[in-house]
């Protein structure tokens, strides 16, 4: 497996809608979290002009994690725009453990 950095950066006027699907959302990313596919996740700019997040996730390639988050009910309403690039740490909290 390897290991995706999931960019989100939020839809224009997605305010309320994602405050009242929050709850699932978060559901959903426990979940990935909890089989191990979400390795660590959270907002980025949080009180600034461009809030998003930042999501690191193992998959096997950018078109499966694509799928994988496609499944985010944030993404299935359109409350975000999302980037997945492949990641490839070399140093720090034991690589996120990638060899897992």
């Amino acid at each position: 497996m390897s290991l995706f950095a999931v960019t989100y950066s939020y839809a224009a006027g997605s305010d309320t809608g994602r405050d009242e699907h929050r709850p699932l959302h978060l559901e959903f990313l426990k979940t990935l979290n909890e089989e191990g596919t979400l390795v660590v996740s959270g907002p980025t700019d949080a009180d600034g002009p461009e809030p998003g997040a930042l999501l690191i996730i193992r998959g096997e390639s950018t078109e499966t994690v694509n799928a994988t988050m496609e499944k985010d009910p944030f993404a299935q309403r359109g409350y975000v725009q999302r980037t997945v690039q492949s990641w490839d740490p070399k140093f720090g909290a034991s690589r996120l453990d990638k060899s897992n």
